[in-house]
């Protein structure tokens, strides 16, 4: 099975909770109140990869057993808590991309862009990106070369597996730095221990993640050499354009020729488009060589509320069929916005595949937030392969859908944005035959190709292509679309027809329980 190198060793995760005792937040003083401990679980090195497997779920699951029970964080409930489902609703819901028609708390101000420090989903957020840096801390902590010669232990594998810990932990100091800014910093160099963390610069954490990255290359797995879903050079190489192609963002200097050096690494390693572009989004997308870095989900072994099961389930309502997506029942939540369903109508009459809207029965414009029936759905994450067979869960809860968080078309499209912004070490010719590539894909055919490209041309079509990938938010914010009243959507700013809003909000504010609990740290501007 695909998730099976996923599958948590019980007991043996428990260990890594005890890094998280450096928290800026909880009882700093608290001693380990189980007998399974660092120093007896590192002895063997039979349990490194299964810890490094508690990293990787760190991304996908809630806690240390099935869909609910001994929960990673507290303080929301555990199956909001999950990386990814946060990490979707951060990145999708304050966009034009998502709207969603619960009450939960505080959710709705995300559509409005109204939150503040006491967002009790943007403090999971902020949480689980932190318990994720603080379990691959104390992973990489314990197994540097001093640590692994003390216990006589000598397996040239781990020194791979700590390169991938490195490489998660970087994933998540990236997201910290795109959402949050300037935060508190903590490494595997920090003695474990009750300490008020410091908050680093915005500078100085882009350099420290683009410096993770280079150094881990050279102890990373070929591209496509590792098992599935673990890193590989190509997944660092992804991340570092990534971090390149918005450094304008986040340190003020454009990196755009760097992001180019970065992303020809990656077109060059052997990654190809899938066929059929929703079959990068089925139960079988394990399967597909376009696909650089997921996260992966099994409905037997990864079971969650969170995760693929909310993106699966939370867009099924109304009058769709659960059966068609492979579950037992919709949750009724996620729709889009009537603005970005017209960025698919080009005016040509020609069919864009990747417009899968199901509109039966709901009005293409939001009026009311709460009713499922306002705003089109979205068929694109399904629990069914590409030849029809339902996921392996019986009763349809959990999917085996991964989710696609690096993909070679993102990379084409990097590629033709850094090119378009100036960057050298590309060029125009090849930076449309990749964007023509992704709309041959999508009009299954050259009806849809372009003759030139510009900027507008580009983050419509990385909205076309990438939506619900969690890129919108990013996106908008590097074009200078996501703030201000140039570009508004269905609700933006509280209106139903959209305003503007203030700069501030580009970044998310630090909780108000860390700025409390920490004199060190300094709140983002406008909170």
């Amino acid at each position: 099975m695909k998730s099976r190198y996923l599958t948590i060793a019980k007991g043996l995760s428990l260990s890594i909770l005890l890094s998280i005792i450096y928290s800026c937040t909880g009882d700093l003083n608290r001693v380990p109140f189980i007998e399974v401990t660092s120093a007896t679980v590192f002895k063997d090195p039979a349990n490194y990869k299964p810890l490094l497997a508690k990293l990787y779920a760190g991304l996908a699951v809630s806690g240390q057993q099935g869909p609910a029970g001994k929960p990673d964080i507290s303080g929301i409930d555990e199956g909001f808590s999950t990386y990814l489902r946060q990490y979707f609703k951060a990145q999708e819901l304050p966009t034009d991309e998502a709207v969603i028609g619960w009450n939960d708390g505080s959710l709705p101000s995300y559509h409005t862009m109204t939150w503040t420090s006491g967002n009790e989903f943007i403090t999971a957020m902020y949480n689980r990106i932190y318990y994720q840096i603080g379990i691959c801390n104390e992973y990489i902590r314990e197994t540097s070369d001093e640590k692994l010669a003390s216990r006589g232990i000598n397996a040239p594998e781990i020194k791979m597996y700590r390169a991938e810990a490195r490489f998660l932990r970087a994933l998540s100091y990236y997201h910290a730095l795109d959402m949050f800014g300037s935060v508190p910093f903590v490494t595997e160099k920090d003695a474990v221990g009750s300490f008020l963390p410091k908050q680093i610069s915005k500078t100085d954490l882009f350099n420290y993640i683009e410096s993770e990255l280079k150094a881990i290359e050279p102890d990373l797995a070929e591209p496509r050499k590792n098992e599935y879903a673990r890193a590989d050079k190509a997944a660092a190489w992804t991340l570092l354009t990534k971090l390149y192609l918005n450094a304008e963002v986040y340190i003020n200097a454009g990196k755009y020729t760097e992001a180019i050096t970065t992303a020809k690494k990656v077109i060059g390693a052997g990654y190809a488009l899938e066929s059929k572009y929703q079959n990068l989004f089925l139960a079988d997308n394990h399967k597909s060589a376009e696909i650089i870095f997921p996260i992966a989900f099994d409905g037997t072994r990864t079971k969650t509320w969170g995760g693929m099961t909310f993106i699966v389930h939370a867009p099924v309502g109304g009058k769709m069929n659960p059966a068609e997506f492979g579950i037992g029942g919709g949750w009724g939540g996620l729709r889009t916005t009537q603005q970005f369903v017209d960025h698919f109508d080009d005016k040509s009459g020609k069919t864009d595949t990747r417009a899968m809207f199901f509109t039966d029965g709901q009005n293409k414009n939001v009026e009311d937030i709460s009713s499922f029936t306002d705003g089109y759905a979205i068929t694109k994450y399904k629990n069914v392969t590409s030849t029809g067979v339902k996921g392996s869960d019986p009763e349809g809860n959990f999917p085996d859908t991964d989710f696609p968080m690096f993909r070679l078309a993102d990379v084409y499209l990097m590629y033709a944005e850094a090119v378009l912004r100036g960057g050298a070490g590309g060029d125009l010719t090849t930076a449309l035959q990749y964007v023509n590539a992704l709309r041959n894909r999508a009009y299954n055919g050259t009806q849809g190709n372009v003759s030139t490209l510009n900027l507008d041309l580009i983050i419509k079509e990385r909205g076309r292509e990438l939506y619900w990938e969690c890129h919108r938010r990013t996106d908008l914010i590097r074009f200078k679309m996501f703030t201000g009243s140039n570009y508004v959507w269905a609700w933006k700013g509280g209106s139903k027809a959209g305003a503007g809003v203030s700069e501030n909000l580009k970044l998310f504010p630090i909780p108000s329980s860390d700025i409390v609990a920490n004199p060190n740290l300094v709140q983002n501007a406008g909170y």
